[in-house]
């Protein structure tokens, strides 16, 4: 599979999607192979993040491949919607951290990929949007979900229902993405998150991000218990032994993640 490279750089990730050509569209094949990268990448052990970016500098992905769709009828569309849904879901229950390195313009199915990470670096002159509702289309791959979760309803609503892309800046604003940097410092923007991560216990970090996702827009007496009961899987992990006692001595913490 070529139109997907994949490098570990220590115990980290870097997926690229490596459709230049066509904007880093995601076609059926693409669509399956992020899917099956999202189960391998969870289930290794030796990976504590996860970086998606796309090739080239005009997009970071522009969504669902509709040219591999053309002339397809409705009726024989479920395996492309399913894929795609598929993939962007399955990206969204990773438990470890994930970033979105966006490297480019996102639109429909490529914002939602990046909307089922954790973070988002956005550079300088890109713009973002679900704009289905242009195509007589909905998004249909977490969008109507994911997107007013991090920026509103009003504002998801605006960018939904209206088609509109946002820029950059506006992305910022609202709350979309966490960074909006130079393009030439994208790469620095992400090391940079990577690194705090780093110093970050992995055990912590994981159940941390299952209290919020599972504990968020649930009563706050629910969201107290879970939380309660993941710190819990944390209180006793090796990692935080390693963690006070690096405290202690006054040097750098060595998770293991256990």
């Amino acid at each position: 599979m070529t139109d997907i490279v994949v490098e570990v750089r220590g115990t980290t990730a870097w997926v690229k999607l490596d459709r230049e050509s066509v904007r880093n569209a995601l076609s059926l094949a693409v669509n399956l192979r992020l899917s099956d990268l999202a189960h391998e990448l969870e289930a290794d052990e030796a990976i504590r993040a996860i970086v998606i970016t796309g090739a080239g500098d005009k997009a970071f992905c522009a969504g669902a491949d509709l040219k591999e769709r053309r002339g397809i009828p409705a009726s024989d569309s479920a395996p492309y919607i399913n894929a795609i849904a598929g993939a962007i879901n399955g990206w969204g229950e990773i438990r470890k951290p994930t970033i979105a390195a966006m490297n480019g313009s996102a639109f429909g199915g490529g914002l939602e990929l990046a909307m089922a990470c954790d973070f988002r670096i956005l550079v300088e002159g890109a713009e973002v949007g679900l704009t289905e509702v242009r195509l007589g289309i909905m998004p249909g791959a977490g969008g109507t979900q994911r997107l007013p979760r991090l920026v509103g309803e009003a504002r998801a609503k605006e960018m939904i229902l209206l088609g509109r892309k946002v820029t950059a800046a506006r992305a910022l604003e609202i709350g979309l993405v966490n960074q909006v940097v130079p393009r030439a410092q994208l790469a620095v923007a992400v090391d940079a998150m990577l690194a705090e991560l780093a110093g970050c216990a992995p055990i912590s970090i994981i159940q941390a991000k299952a209290a919020i996702e599972n504990g968020y827009g649930k009563p706050l007496s629910d969201g107290l218990d879970l939380e309660r009961q993941l710190y819990d899987l944390t209180l006793f992990s090796e990692d935080r032994d390693e963690g006070l006692a690096a405290f202690a001595e006054g040097r750098p913490p060595r998770y293991l993640g256990r």
